[in-house]
């Protein structure tokens, strides 16, 4: 093998041609509503983690689980990153016509570009919360909602942090 770019052959480097099968793709006997998406603090130091909280709502008729993911995208880099990349994710089981709100944690490693060296950069980022990827096209019943963020701070290598 030559060619060790991971472009058009993983969901994190597909290009502008979505995989017939994206990842977190699925069946459902229920739908889901996603609302209230938080991330805290919306502007953070380099090294900091981010909290994130998200409401899961079970709009349809039957107990059914979701798997829940948050995807990151970062909005501008010195080097080539993926276009997301999966940065959480839990399976949730929620009774019908009930509502759960989920918390998670995007730490700060997860935010890491490889540059010679692994190292965070500041800037302006894209959380999606949701039951599949950002832009899918070919739909389950569900939705992805958006938020941005921003990274303070000087560049720096992740092992300074």
């Amino acid at each position: 093998m030559e060619n060790y770019t991971m472009e058009g052959r993983t969901y994190r480097y597909y290009g502008q041609e979505a995989p017939l099968y994206p990842f977190g793709y699925g069946l459902s006997y229920t739908t889901f509503r996603y609302r209230d998406l938080v991330l805290s603090p919306p502007v953070l130091p380099i090294c900091a983690n981010l909290s994130v909280s998200v409401v899961l709502e079970n709009t349809g008729l039957r107990d059914s689980e979701e798997v829940v993911q948050l995807y990151l995208r970062w909005e501008q880099s010195s080097v080539p990153v993926p276009r997301w990349q999966l940065v959480a994710f839990r399976r949730v089981a929620v009774l019908a016509g009930r509502e759960v709100k989920l918390f998670f944690q995007v730490l700060a490693e997860q935010r890491a570009v490889w540059a010679q060296d692994w190292r965070l950069e500041p800037g302006t980022f894209t959380l999606f919360a949701g039951g599949q990827q950002p832009g899918q096209k070919i739909r389950a019943p569900s939705e992805v909602l958006s938020a941005r963020f921003s990274v303070t701070g000087t560049a720096r290598p992740l092992r300074t942090c």
